[in-house]
């Protein structure tokens, strides 16, 4: 059963240890430079990915502090659970918990994505996200408007 945790000091190390292949790491941040901004962007919610007891991923999303729009800063699954389904699922998880929190006038999730990343792009235009027309330090923004 897939759930989201909170990263803590029982934790850490496992979410520390998660990393995707070699040829995928320059389309998300290693995991402790999530929690670095975390720590300094509070506005940054970090969750470990758990399938039952075994960590799988990571992820990261918030309000923005400067947009007042919520976006999916990381959403990562570590490269020995990839081509799994865990992906989706994990993504359809987090926009479901960011729907029920979501504070009145927002209705409007972004990410954005690296160009050459065809993996991120199928997956989120397959869960409705839609390009919004913009860039964002080199990278695509999506839409999902809720």
């Amino acid at each position: 059963m897939l759930s989201f945790r909170e990263v803590t000091r029982k934790n850490l190390w496992e979410v520390l240890r998660l990393s995707v292949t070699e040829k995928q790491k320059h389309f998300v941040a290693p995991n402790s430079v999530s929690l670095a901004q975390a720590k300094v962007q509070p506005e940054c919610i970090p969750l470990a990915v758990y399938d039952g007891e075994r960590p799988i991923g990571f992820t990261m999303y918030g309000l923005d502090y400067e947009e007042k729009e919520y976006w999916i800063y990381r959403l990562m699954i570590d490269e020995k659970y990839q081509s799994r389904g865990y992906g989706r699922r994990v993504l359809e998880m987090l926009v479901e918990k960011v729907k029920q929190e979501a504070v009145p006038d927002h209705h409007v999730l972004y990410l954005s994505f690296e160009p050459d990343n065809e993996w991120g792009r199928k997956l989120y235009t397959s869960l409705g996200f839609v390009d919004d027309g913009r860039m964002d330090h080199g990278e695509i923004v999506f839409r999902l408007d809720f």
